[in-house]
């Protein structure tokens, strides 16, 4: 649930993981909320990697998504994007490089998914937080268990 100050927004400290392995994990779960998602990366090629793995991440299945780019972006249960837009009226968004949070205020909740093995992303989910938590954002800080579960630490 929503409040005054807007969506739940989870870090996501990946160091046992990285994020082929975590992002559709977290697709997966959303869509059982019945939420729509929206992934935004500044990167280009990391949004076509994005979108090969979500194609092929496991044998059995596969989940549905397209680019803001394609025809009918509005339909798509997952939206890929570089842009702050939100036209398939997702209620998840994912930041996955640093990318801009932009209008949060329509969503449930934000994910910012960061390599703690980079320190460039490590340095910049720090400035992230502080700037958020200064703002009075409803954060919340997750990390991988040594047996690789996700534990909530802050």
């Amino acid at each position: 649930m929503s409040t005054a100050a807007g969506p739940e927004i989870w870090f996501y400290h990946l160091e046992r993981s990285t994020l082929d392995q975590v992002l559709p994990g977290l697709l997966e779960k959303t869509r059982e909320r019945g939420w729509r998602a929206l992934v935004r990366a500044s990167d280009a090629r990391l949004l076509h990697d994005i979108d090969e793995r979500l194609w092929t991440y496991r044998d059995e299945s596969f989940l549905a998504h397209g680019r803001a780019s394609d025809p009918h972006a509005e339909r798509q249960p997952i939206l890929l994007t570089e842009s702050t837009e939100n036209p398939n009226a997702a209620q998840a968004l994912f930041i996955v490089d640093g990318a801009e949070l932009g209008d949060t205020e329509s969503l449930e909740r934000c994910f910012i998914i960061f390599d703690g093995r980079d320190e460039t992303s490590l340095q910049g989910a720090r400035a992230r937080w502080k700037t958020l938590k200064d703002g009075g954002a409803n954060l919340a800080y997750w990390k991988q268990s040594p047996e690789g579960r996700w534990e909530k630490a802050a």
